[in-house]
């Protein structure tokens, strides 16, 4: 095993801002449907929407953050290994397999997981956001006469928020829940605070382990 630095300090200030914001939106959220009684509803409602502008402003400097620094690319998808890691994860875990795909700096999630994530990003999140600016600003839209949302009923508005929610929140259980797959229970939890992260070393190639062995060799 080997240390190695996979997350970087943005990054993983990204993933906790995010997870925190999720889950006080949560809360809020269902305090806004009267399922639960924390703040009491006006301030429920203030804070659920200053939470909301302060996940668009996060989602924003993540995006730029992607694309400067090329961190998108690990959302390319690929089905190379996607049925090993299928079978990984459905069977092999439970009988203590090896990994099917090694973790790296340059590839951080396996083919399942891009596949995870990316539907998080484009699909999930954009839902959520969308429907809660539309959530937000339907009185002042329809005072504009905005046709083109104003044609949009709020029932059907905040039904697809609801459920963006509720997968949300779904995705985040699922998420909690596999970080506790890697080497240890609390590695990859670890690993995401202090952006190391012990890996497999892999072993050297025969010509290399050849020529390390000439010139070891020749020294002695």
């Amino acid at each position: 095993m080997k240390k190695e630095y996979i997350y970087k300090r943005f990054e993983r200030f990204w993933h906790w801002s995010q997870a925190s914001l999720i889950m006080f939106l949560s809360l809020t959220g269902f305090e806004v449907h009267d399922s639960i009684h924390v703040f009491g509803f006006e301030k429920a409602v203030m804070y659920h929407r200053i939470a909301a502008y302060l996940l668009l402003a996060l989602i924003v400097f993540a995006i730029f953050w992607h694309f400067t620094t090329g961190e998108w690319k690990q959302y390319i998808p690929s089905f190379k290994n996607l049925k090993a890691q299928i079978r990984y994860y459905t069977v092999g875990i439970f009988n203590k397999e090896g990994h099917p795909t090694r973790k790296t700096a340059l590839q951080k999630l396996n083919p399942l997981q891009v596949l995870t994530y990316l539907s998080f990003k484009i699909v999930l999140i954009p839902l959520v956001v969308i429907t809660g600016v539309l959530y937000m600003l339907h009185k002042q839209v329809d005072a504009n006469s905005m046709v083109i949302i104003g044609k949009i009923p709020l029932d059907v508005i905040a039904i697809g928020h609801t459920f963006g929610a509720f997968m949300l929140i779904t995705f985040l259980i699922v998420h909690v829940y596999m970080t506790t797959t890697g080497r240890t229970l609390t590695s990859n939890i670890k690993a995401m605070i202090t952006g190391y992260e012990e890996l497999e070393d892999v072993d050297e190639p025969e010509t290399d382990k050849k020529v390390k062995k000439e010139k070891d060799s020749i020294a002695a």
